[in-house]
């Protein structure tokens, strides 16, 4: 599978109540449980008015498709080249 960043544009995502936060977590996760095994959630980045996931999904499609599904935009759509952390400068 390939690794996406999804920026979805949320104005106010960031006050929203836990229980809020919850349902949210479920519709995604009933969309991709719609879609089947090709896509999966790996974590998500709440900020004011942006969210900012990380997917893992055979192809650009099915990231659109769930954005559908869901009801949750995806704005900007990337596919990830490689992963840096502090332990690439010892290479």
């Amino acid at each position: 599978m390939l690794r996406y960043v999804i920026e979805r544009d949320i104005p106010g995502i960031g006050g929203l109540s836990p229980e809020e936060y919850c349902a949210g977590a479920q519709r995604s996760k009933d969309a991709l449980d719609a879609i089947g095994t090709r896509i999966q959630w790996v974590q998500s980045f709440v900020t004011g008015d942006k969210i900012y996931c990380v997917y893992l999904a055979d192809n650009e499609g099915l990231i659109h498709e769930h954005a559908e599904r869901s009801g949750f935009p995806a704005n900007r759509v990337e596919q990830v080249r490689t992963v840096m952390d502090p332990t690439t400068a010892a290479r």
